[in-house]
């Protein structure tokens, strides 16, 4: 099944590519797990009135590009490399490109290693000097400079989380699972979905330095399982989706500080679901209006509304994401389309997003591309 909407798929884009402008739209980058049909790193073009995603092709071969980042300039991009044995070491690795600024394709800079097996997420730092990296086998979070010319150069900060929560098989020790910044490049965020936290550590851009902030994290509930990390526009609210629990955290922030503090836990899944279901996403919409989830096993995005003034989130509904286990999603930066992967579908699926309630629409169909799991726009 898989293999047949790759290939009609990729005729379809192939064919829509035909008639749209080189220059026409937004550069998306997809990450993928690769093996099989997938090569590594595609790219695709967001027609911005239509949200049209069309001429889709292989913009570089790695293995396994879970999760990618952009820098600032628009003209590096970085990968982790989701595997434990990167340079013949018991680590994954990251990987630099530089992006091609007529063809968008990605020409490889250099590698490292993330000093930790299972790199899942990546950011680069506010100023462009630094990517900061989770690494999830490995249950650790490591900076790496960024030369001039865009590629990496060692490690510079290693930090190693230890301890373990109450799901026997799931949290059994730390588990790193991503890697945030906020809009000040003062404080860096690692939701830790083996030990229940929420790391916090004062960064230094210049040094490349990670140290733990006093106090060094938030707890969740046990068992909850906190897997990504999103800030509202505002700098005042965070939301931290919990894998094993299906539930989003409300935290208030003191950017000050970098203190962060429970106000709300709420479900991603409606009230009459029984199935086995896994939370992935968590994305703010750049107006701070809405909140959305997604959910494995429902295969659906989660739509919530945020309170203006306590960033509280009120439930608003579901939207199915037409394939089957929804990863990452990202919404582009005009705000107006929200792309959705289907990672054992092999699609994305464009939504047109309402303005003023947050409700999704699909806009065209389906676009294959094998193994999807993280998406980025230029």
């Amino acid at each position: 099944m898989r293999n047949g909407l790759w290939a009609l798929g990729f005729v379809m884009v192939a064919l829509a590519g035909i008639a749209q402008a080189d220059d026409a739209g937004t550069w998306v980058y997809v990450g993928t797990y690769t093996g099989g049909e997938s090569k590594g790193i595609y790219q695709a073009r967001l027609n911005p009135t239509t949200g049209a995603l069309t001429g889709v092709e292989l913009a570089a071969e790695i293995k396994n590009p879970s999760f990618l980042a952009i820098h600032p300039n628009r003209k590096f991009l970085y990968a982790v490399s989701e595997v434990s044995d990167a340079g013949g070491k018991p680590t994954g690795g990251v990987v630099a490109f530089a992006i091609d600024q007529q063809t968008g394709k990605l020409k490889l800079l250099n590698q490292q290693v993330s000093a930790g097996a299972g790199p899942c997420h990546l950011v680069v730092d506010k100023a462009g000097k630094n990517v900061l990296v989770a690494n999830y086998g490995g249950g650790s979070c490591t900076s790496l400079p960024i030369a001039a010319d865009g590629s990496l150069q060692p490690a510079s900060s290693a930090i190693q989380h230890t301890g373990k929560s109450v799901n026997a098989s799931r949290q059994e020790g730390p588990h790193a699972h991503s890697i945030n910044l906020d809009a000040a490049n003062k404080f860096a965020f690692v939701a830790d979905l083996g030990l229940d936290q929420v790391l916090v550590y004062r960064f230094d851009p210049a040094a490349g330095r990670l140290v733990a902030n006093q106090p060094p994290h938030v707890a969740v509930a046990p068992g909850s399982g906190p897997r990504h990390f999103a800030l509202s526009p505002s700098g005042k609210t965070a939301y931290v989706i919990n894998e094993l629990a299906n539930t989003v955290t409300v935290l208030s922030y003191d950017a000050e500080r970098g203190v962060l503090q429970e106000l709300q836990t709420i479900t991603t899944l409606p009230a009459d679901f029984s199935g086995t279901s896994y939370t992935a996403e968590v994305v703010v919409h750049p107006s701070g209006k809405f909140v959305y989830g997604s959910n494995r096993g429902h295969d659906s995005l989660a739509i919530f509304t945020a309170d203006g003034a306590t960033g509280k989130l009120t439930a608003r509904g579901h939207q199915k994401t037409g394939g089957k286990t929804p990863r990452n999603f990202a919404i582009d930066p005009s705000g107006k389309w929200l792309l959705a992967e289907n990672q054992d579908s092999g699609t994305i699926v464009v939504f047109q997003i309402n303005p003023e309630t947050g409700e999704l629409k699909q806009a065209g169909q389906p676009v294959a591309i094998p193994f999807p799991v993280c998406v980025r726009f230029r």
